[in-house]
């Protein structure tokens, strides 16, 4: 590994851990030639599918795009970072996971709103507006009704 300040290619692993559940290994470097220390994260690089979108054409995958209709749905909702990058991480996983080579993208849009669901339901509701291009209030009360209904059952399995 070069060293980000000198450029020499002389460093040396002073400690390694795990970090982020176990997917990556962060290691503490030294360079022999300045005496810098930097950081530096392993982890193992996957090939994540290729979408196939409703129109028929393929695209790459593309985390940033994920984040930013993730952060639009939860945009002035009160969500910690921390529980918005977790929801990010499992998303990814499960579609890495699934060993697909292709996936549709209703299957990303599928696992987004699951998420959205437990984070915040003001986010699924308006993310799923979107996705599912409601065209009238009735579309919105059936969403609404849903999660209504799903948080009784929870409450009367919690009662259980």
């Amino acid at each position: 590994m070069r060293c980000p300040f000198c450029q020499a290619h002389d460093t040396r692993v002073i400690d390694s851990r795990l970090a982020r559940d176990g997917d990556q290994v962060r290691r503490r470097r030294e360079c022999g030639r300045c005496a810098e220390r930097f950081t530096t994260f392993e982890s193992a690089e996957l090939v994540m599918p290729r979408l196939v979108k409703q129109d028929g054409t393929r695209e790459p995958f593309d985390e940033a795009k994920l984040r930013t209709g993730m952060l639009r749905a939860l945009e002035k909702r009160p969500v910690d970072t921390d529980r918005i990058e977790a929801a990010l991480h499992r998303i990814v996983k499960a579609l890495r996971a699934s060993g697909e080579r292709e996936l549709p993208t209703r299957h990303i849009g599928e696992l987004v709103m699951g998420e959205l669901r437990e984070l915040d339901q003001v986010a699924y509701v308006r993310f799923a507006s979107v996705y599912r291009s409601f065209q009238d209030v009735s579309a919105f009360r059936e969403v609404i009704e849903g999660l209504e209904r799903q948080a009784q059952t929870d409450a009367d399995d919690q009662e259980r």
